[in-house]
């Protein structure tokens, strides 16, 4: 028992320099993000000057280009793009939609969900039945349905803390709502925006549905005119809406995911991947959701490199297409990684916004999740409290069965639905100083895996 208190007192010294040297790289990481980032200038540009992104379309290509060219002046040990087979939906002209009640007509702002059908040219004419779920809709059963524009008037829940919590509960409504409403003979569906708040800004996003059912016209409506909507069907039960939009899927198309790392010194082999989508839906200029997730993850890169830091595991950046609709880019990464027999060890996705950040979320094996959160409180003067067993994000997901620990970054959440997949989603919502402080956090947490490791 003397011997082992003399080693351990022995050894208290080294580590307590281990940690003071963790927390000087550390303080390193956070002033040079602050100081000297470049996170909110390529942000700017892919915004601004490139602009929405969609799957497939000339903008996502030209934002392949950027984000690959910025890598190869960082002077990184590699900067390439990975071929990825994408969806390529078009939404074609502007939706137009109306109710006439009493001889009135109400004009609403309405979005085409992504991937859905298109009305014809004529668009649609119909009444509307209003539902707030799917065991509503059900027994209200197609006699009723049948011929009907089923609106689904499913709301966020507002008592959530965390709002990304409504959301999860409440976007299977968004997504299957169409074929369920297609077995019982509905027209086209309109859905509620996914949108604690009350606006009049349509929000997009994903939908599907049953390739062996019916395939019918489905849209979002603003929160505000979900509320117009059903308020005038409490008065006028038969008001007809119409609803025109003319969007269409044609061909898959090549692109790419855009990929840069630095090696390790030691464990080369040893992959810690970092990374956010590239693409965006087409109503805005992607900012939130998800520019701020790519700069972040290319300003890891930058911060290692601008400081000499020699990180023991390799460190790769990945810039995923497709994570909006279709999740190609995630899902052929972890098949090529596991086609070259890599060893991917962790993985960090940004896809929350660029707010202020909070802390992480950790998916892996106990001892995993044990070895990160005993560095919590080197983070937490810098206002990263939350470290908690969680989701890590949907692109690193299908790394899940190679053993990796899945993180992702947790920023203030508050305000991401009032921009996610809709036309506020601009360059002009993300504040430099929030960026950057992310971009610190994730590069200080990567930093710490690639030198201890996770065993």
């Amino acid at each position: 028992m003397k011997r082992q208190l003399t080693l351990y007192f022995f050894l208290i010294p080294f580590f307590l320099s281990a940690q003071n040297n963790d927390s000087l790289v550390i303080r390193g990481i956070f002033e040079e993000a602050l100081t000297n980032g470049k996170a909110y200038s390529w942000l700017d540009h892919i915004c601004n000057d490139i602009g929405p992104r969609l799957t497939g379309s000339a903008n996502a290509n030209k934002a392949v280009d950027y984000v690959k060219s910025e890598l190869d002046k960082l002077e990184i040990d590699h900067a390439y793009k990975q071929d990825v087979m994408v969806p390529h939906w078009v939404r074609g002209d502007k939706e137009e939609a109306w109710f006439i009640s009493n001889s009135k007509k109400e004009i609403l702002k309405v979005c085409a969900l992504g991937g859905s059908v298109g009305t014809g040219n004529n668009g649609i004419t119909a009444k509307v039945i209003e539902v707030h779920d799917w065991e509503e809709m059900t027994k209200l059963g197609k006699e009723i349905i049948s011929g009907k524009i089923v609106f689904m008037n499913h709301i966020m829940d507002p008592k959530f803390i965390n709002p990304f919590e409504a959301y999860g509960e409440a976007a299977k409504y968004r997504y299957s709502t169409s074929s369920k409403a297609a077995v019982l003979g509905a027209v086209a569906v309109v859905v509620r925006s996914m949108n604690v708040s009350v606006d009049d800004f349509p929000h997009t996003g994903a939908m599907g549905y049953v390739d062996s059912l019916p395939k019918i016209p489905t849209c979002a409506i603003s929160t505000f005119g979900a509320n117009k909507l059903s308020e005038a069907l409490k008065n006028d039960s038969k008001l007809n809406f119409y609803l025109r939009q003319s969007c269409t899927t044609l061909e898959d198309v090549p692109s790419y995911n855009v990929i840069g790392e630095i090696k390790g010194t030691e464990f080369p082999d040893e992959i810690i991947i970092v990374g956010g989508h590239l693409d965006s839906w087409d109503l805005a200029q992607g900012a939130t959701d998800d520019g701020t997730g790519v700069v972040q993850s290319m300003e890891v890169l930058n911060l290692i490199k601008a400081l000499h830091l020699q990180p023991k595991r390799t460190i790769r950046c990945v810039a995923f297409m497709n994570e909006e609709n279709g999740l190609k880019g995630g899902k052929k990464y972890a098949e090529q990684s596991k086609l070259n027999h890599e060893h991917p060890i962790a993985a960090l996705e940004s896809d929350e916004g660029g707010f202020t950040p909070r802390g992480f979320d950790f998916k892996g094996d106990s001892l995993q999740v044990k070895k990160v959160m005993q560095w919590k409180e080197l983070f937490v003067p810098y206002g990263l409290h939350e470290w908690e067993v969680g989701y890590g994000g949907a692109d690193i997901n299908p790394l899940a069965d190679q053993g990796v620990l899945l993180m992702g970054f947790k920023p203030d959440p508050q305000r991401y639905f009032d921009y996610h997949h809709a036309a506020t989603d601009t360059f002009d919502k993300v504040n430099h100083r929030e960026l950057e402080l992310g971009a610190a956090s994730m590069t200080a947490l990567v930093w710490m895996i690639s030198q201890y490791g996770l065993k």
